[in-house]
Order: C-alpha cells, then sequence, then structure tokens
C-alpha cells in the first residue's frame, strides 16, 4: 500500500471511532469534533503534500516497490539522512514547526528501531522479530503514531513498585499464549486522538530496576483496541476564525491521558515484556534517540525561522528596528538560530555507519542541541513578547474590523509604519497566539519539556561527558609552571 493521502487519513480516522473523551464527553467522530477537526486537517495537509512534492517526501519501498514516506527511510549514507532531513523540514515548515509530534518523529523510531531488531532478542528472539515487522508495517501502511512514555506524577521520590497504589501505573496483569494482559494509566499521548496506534515505552530518563520489570513494557497497538481509552484536557483552539488565532485554530494537537483497563495485546505486537535492563537501554543503543533528536533539531531551526521571521517582522511594523537593544533582542534569535544550524551541519556531516548498518548522526551535536534548545527557546518567545509590548494587548478580532461603526476607526488608529491597521493586528495577533495565548503558553512549556526534565537531563549530559581530555590540559599546563617554578628554584 503506498503512502496515504489526507483523504485516506481522514477515512482512517473515522473507520476507527477510537475511544476519545474530551470536555467530559466521549467523542462520535474525531473528524467533525471541534476540538480536533482543524489539527486533522492540518494533519492531512501534511500527508496530501507528500504526493504534491513526492521528489522529496516519497521514496520506492525496498520490499513492496510502493511510494512510500521519505520520514521511514533507513538511512545508509550521509546523502539519504539529508534526504529525510529535507522531508521533515517541508512539513515542520507547513505549521512553522508548531507540530511537535507531527509524524516524522514517531517514524524516525519506529525505523531505527526496526532496523536494530537483533537488540530486543536479548529478551525472547521473537520479540526482535515483531519490531522489524513492525517498522515494514507501519512504512507500508504508513501508520500515524501517538506515544506515551511515563507514569502518573503521584510521587516521584518512590520508584514505581513501592507507590502507594502500584497497579495505578500501566503493568503487567498477564500473559498467556496469545498474548499479554496490561491495566493502568501513563501519561501523556500528544495527538493521542487523532493518530491511528499508539507505541509505549516507558521512559528513559528516570531509570528502572528489575523491581519495576512489571511496568517495563513496549508494543504497539491500535487506538481502537478494545479497553483502551484517551482522555483528552481541555483543547486550546476555541473554535475562533483563523485570522483571530492563526496558530491555535490549525495545530492544536491536543496531549491525553491514556487509560488500558485490561486491555490484550497480542505476541505480535509486544517488543519488550517485563525487562527493565532492555527498556533503559532501547532508546540509546537502536540509537533511535539520535534519529529522533535529528528530527526534533531539524524541526525547531524551522520554528527558529518562524519566530526570528515574526520578530523581524513585529520591528519592522511598527518602527523599532533601527534602536540599539532592539536589534540586540534580534541578535539573540539569530544566534539561536545559527547555533542550531551548526549543530546539526556537524551532526549531519560527521554522521557513521552504526553496528545495525543505519547511518546515525552525531549524537554529541545533537544532544547539546536538544539540552540547550529547552533552555533558549523560553528566551527567545520573551523577546517576541517584549517587543510587541502593549501592542499584543490592543489587538481587535477581525469582527471588529467588519464592524461599519468602528471598522474604519481602528483601522487607522492601529496602523503602523507601514501596514494599514488591519494588516499590522493580523500580524500582532500571530506574535500573541505565538506567546501569550493558551496555544503559546502551552508551545513554551512543551518546548521546555520536550525530552524530559532539562535538569534531569542536563545531570545526565554533565555525568556521560568526556571530561577527562579538558583536566588533562590543566594537568599539562600546571605541570608546566611547576617545571618552570623547579627550574627557578635551582639556580
Amino acid at each position: 500500500m503506498p503512502a496515504k493521502t489526507g483523504k485516506e487519513y481522514i477515512e482512517r480516522l473515522k473507520k476507527a471511532n477510537n475511544n476519545i473523551y474530551i470536555h467530559g464527553e466521549r467523542v462520535n467522530d474525531v473528524t467533525e469534533h471541534s476540538a480536533f477537526k482543524h489539527v486533522i486537517q492540518s494533519m492531512a495537509k501534511l500527508y496530501d503534500l507528500q504526493y504534491e512534492k513526492e521528489d522529496k517526501l516519497l521514496y520506492k519501498s525496498p520490499t513492496t516497490g510502493d511510494k512510500v514516506g521519505m520520514t521511514f527511510l533507513h538511512p545508509k549514507s550521509i546523502d539519504d539522512l539529508i534526504a529525510r532531513r529535507m522531508a521533515i523540514t517541508e512539513w515542520a515548515k507547513v505549521s512553522g514547526g508548531m507540530m511537535g509530534r507531527s509524524p516524522d518523529y514517531l517514524n524516525a523510531e519506529v525505523m531505527a528501531m526496526g532496523v536494530a531488531y537483533d537488540f530486543f532478542s536479548e529478551c525472547d528472539p521473537s520479540l526482535a522479530e515483531n519490531a522489524k515487522n513492525y517498522y515494514e508495517y507501519a512504512r507500508e501502511n504508513d501508520i500515524s503514531l501517538t506515544h506515551t512514555l511515563i507514569h502518573p506524577q503521584v510521587n516521584r521520590a518512590k520508584a514505581q513498585h513501592e507507590q502507594k497504589d502500584a497497579n495505578v501505573a500501566l503493568h503487567l496483569v498477564e500473559k498467556n499464549k496469545d498474548g499479554i494482559i496490561v491495566d493502568g494509566i501513563r501519561l501523556l499521548a500528544t495527538q493521542g486522538g487523532i493518530t491511528d496506534e499508539i507505541l509505549v515505552f516507558p521512559s528513559t530518563v528516570k531509570k528502572a530496576g528489575e523491581l519495576d520489570d512489571p511496568y517495563s513494557l513496549a508494543f504497539a497497538i491500535p487506538n481502537n483496541t478494545p479497553g483502551l481509552k484517551f482522555i483528552s484536557r481541555e483543547s486550546f483552539d476555541y473554535g475562533k476564525n483563523q485570522w483571530d488565532h492563526p496558530l491555535s485554530s490549525r495545530f492544536e494537537e491536543g496531549d491525553a491521558i491514556v487509560s488500558f483497563e485490561n486491555v490484550f495485546v497480542p505476541w505480535n505486537r509486544v517488543f519488550v515484556c517485563g525487562n527493565s535492563s532492555i527498556c533503559n537501554r532501547t532508546f540509546r543503543e537502536t540509537n533511535a534517540v539520535v534519529h529522533m533528536a535529528h528530527q526534533v533539531v531539524a524541526k525547531n531551526i524551522v520554528k527558529t525561522e518562524f519566530l526570528l521571521g515574526l520578530a523581524l517582522s513585529v520591528m519592522d511594523a511598527i518602527g523599532i528596528d533601527q534602536f540599539q537593544h532592539v536589534q540586540d533582542k534580534g541578535t539573540e534569535i539569530m544566534l539561536a538560530l545559527e547555533t542550531m544550524r551548526s549543530h546539526l551541519y556537524r551532526a549531519e556531516h560527521n554522521a557513521k555507519l552504526d553496528k545495525w548498518g543505519t547511518m546515525t548522526p552525531d549524537y554529541a551535536a545533537l544532544d547539546a542541541a536538544r539540552n540547550w534548545y529547552p533552555r533558549v527557546y523560553p528566551r527567545l518567545v520573551e523577546i517576541l513578547r517584549i517587543l510587541g509590548a502593549s501592542g499584543l494587548m490592543g489587538i481587535p478580532t477581525q469582527a471588529d474590523f467588519q464592524n461599519e461603526d468602528i471598522g474604519a476607526l481602528i483601522d487607522r488608529g492601529l496602523q503602523g509604519k507601514n501596514l494599514e491597521g488591519y494588516e499590522r493586528v493580523q500580524l500582532f495577533r500571530l506574535a500573541w497566539d505565538m506567546t501569550m495565548s493558551a496555544f503559546g503558553s502551552r508551545q513554551m512549556h512543551y518546548e521546555y519539556y520536550f525530552f524530559g526534565d532539562p535538569i534531569r537531563m542536563g545531570m545526565t549530559y554533565f555525568e556521560g561527558y568526556e571530561k577527562e581530555p579538558y583536566k588533562e590540559i590543566i594537568r599539562n599546563f600546571l605541570g608546566q609552571v611547576n617545571s618552570d617554578k623547579s627550574s627557578f628554584l635551582n639556580v
């Protein structure tokens, strides 16, 4: 089956009738519900774009010969790696990088897991075949995925098996000849209501021990599996038009709590079952985290380009671009953009084949980028908010401009240096939606915690960093000083 179109994506969601709840009600048709229909239309555009730009977004399947999504590509050369990244970039441009869990993110993970399938044989050879087969299945059927990694925030001071209610988190209930039964809650599935399947893996930010083996699971199942519920948070798409809410009316992905109520998972969909050691090592040893980080850095470059373009447009709109402090703030965004580009260039051009035969980016560059961007993104948003100043509060709606009594007044009163009031307010509403709306606040929070707690990630980064060469520099330097002192004393 070739890569799907937007129409096919929507038809699948209608047919699946996934078990989704939002605002206290079960959703009858996610494609028509006000909280989901607009982002579903945006997702459909991504799939349609595959056929509009086939040369960048599709490639010939190695097994069927069908045209399949480029973001599933198993890269075997640096050119392959760049080709996949160019596809990632094309998709990210549709939303200005605002869709953090567009399908390419998990396509990269499934690819890495499927190619490195032998890793999973450590527990059971049949599970390794499952990983290999699932990659081909997802690629050939253009499966869209959500995923869930973390347990509920009950008591972070304790391991999962030590919790007062140890069964609240997703855990293994039973194994039988046909599969496994799992039960419990997981957080936090972005795009949970608008995808085909869910990929379950444990977070590796906080390592698990053997006593947590019952919680150490990895599998993939359809989102309409009996007993599976998605409980979505309040939607930040308020049903407003795209002029008033240019981002939230199109790219509100949603996040969901996932409930598994004695859910059956057939063996051919299980990758890890009750083995904390394999779970702890999966993302790193299969290099899935590297390929996922590659997608994220590429997406964040597009996002930073979008933010820079918006900041420059705001500066120009109200004639503040000649002020020193304004230029300095623009420089901050530019430096962030060029730093991310440099990380990406180093990652791609220092790529090497791993033991699985996959051309894998330089992880040191990507790891630095994925640790740094969550720390700098809130500052970039703050800069845009400062530049907009009171203009981000004085933003009438499109309906105000269309009112015959006040439309002409505000069009004149809110004009910019080179823009009519209508155009300037539209620009400032975009800046507001990226910085101050519920959608914009979620974007900042989301980027900050994209890969996990930045402090914990920083600790991991610090512990894993190769420190000895730098300490050796100092030892050698002081050795020279001591040598000079010895010569002096002997005079």
